[in-house]
């Protein structure tokens, strides 16, 4: 019997004894180690011809394999049976309740855009979109803004520090109301779109933040007016926070895009320490509307001798928060665990 066969058979019968994982690795690193049996015997080639070097070479190489093979047998075998084992001293009592397991909360403004897109649809709204990022024409100049006009000054307006185009410096947009010129441009008249969308300010308090929501409302038909415009506003606030009677108010204001222009106001009462809508004699302001100026329709290419617009926009965040009884605008932002556990929903399947 050679000295190769020998170390197969010694290897072998060591391989067949072990009864343990750790004891396997154990050998392993006897066998094939940096200073193992098969590696001393390996350290031998550097000594021989190319003829020798090919036979003891082809030789190691069959009892390698072998080894390698009953090693890796072994190995299953016993992880089996400690896999076995294992199980055998375990139990799942299936009775028991399940873990807790939490599927986050949808966030307030989900829910209550998700509320505002269904509201305005069932009353023939259709959704439009626009950039964030948006230039001075669209955001300013299409919609009847002066050059002086101080909404353009740095301290209210987030410049982009991009090259400015031929429509004027880059910006985050101030208000969706650029989402009207688009929608207007992409289509023709008549009009009925309502947009969804975040808004930029400088300006951050328990009342303001940077960023915020605004949805807005556009109208651009024969013969619409006020009557019109005050008839849409209040069905849609009485969906809004579920109340049949509700009355509001129209006050003179100021827009550049509307002509005339109006603050809204909602009526209300408090009970039990709560505010409710649709009873007693206070007043909320909750939202800007007015007839589209006609400089607004002509950028965008509607001939104001033809059609009328109404608009109106309300801030999604000062509607939810009127709802539900959230104080603070930033919280919002805050992403606090805490915060979405209490004012958050839950989902439905």
């Amino acid at each position: 019997m050679t000295e190769l066969d020998k170390l197969l058979a010694s290897c072998l019968s060591e391989i067949e004894k072990c009864d343990n994982l750790k004891k396997m690795d154990s050998i392993r690193s006897v066998i094939f180690g940096k200073n193992g049996r098969i590696t001393q015997i390996m350290d031998r080639l550097r000594g021989l011809d190319k003829e020798g070097k090919r036979k003891l070479g082809a030789e190691i190489n069959v009892v390698k394999n072998e080894i390698t093979r009953q090693l890796d047998l072994k190995h299953s075998r016993l992880e089996l049976k400690e896999l076995n084992k294992k199980l055998g001293s375990e139990f799942v009592d299936v009775s028991a309740p399940a873990r807790h397991r939490s599927f986050g909360r949808i966030h307030p403004l989900t829910k209550v855009s998700e509320e505002i897109a269904n509201i305005l649809s069932s009353f023939g709204f259709v959704c439009a979109d626009g950039p964030d990022l948006e230039n001075e024409y669209y955001n300013f100049t299409a919609l009847n803004m002066p050059d002086h006009h101080p909404a353009r000054t740095m301290h209210d307006t987030f410049y982009v520090n991009v090259p400015s185009s031929e429509k004027g410096r880059n910006l985050l947009r101030t208000h969706t109301s650029p989402i009207q010129i688009h929608a207007m441009l992409a289509n023709t008249p008549p009009h009925r779109f309502f947009s969804i969308g975040r808004v930029y300010r400088s300006d951050s308090d328990a009342t303001h933040t940077p960023m915020f929501t605004q949805v807005e409302g556009l109208v651009v038909e024969k013969n619409v007016g006020f009557a019109h415009l005050k008839w849409i506003i209040t069905n849609f606030l009485k969906k809004f926070f579920a109340v049949k009677d509700l009355s509001i108010r129209l006050r003179p204001s100021f827009f550049p895009f509307t002509e005339p222009s109006a603050e809204v106001d909602v009526s209300y009462g408090i009970k039990d320490g709560e505010m409710v809508f649709g009873c007693g004699d206070k007043w909320l302001e909750i939202c800007g509307c007015g007839v589209v100026h006609p400089n607004v329709l002509r950028h965008g290419n509607v001939d104001a001798d033809k059609y009328q617009g109404l608009a109106f926009g309300f801030g999604v965040e000062r509607l939810t928060s009127l709802k539900y009884g959230i104080s603070d605008l930033r919280e919002y932002f805050e992403s606090d665990d805490r915060w979405r556990n209490t004012f958050g929903f839950q989902h439905v399947s």
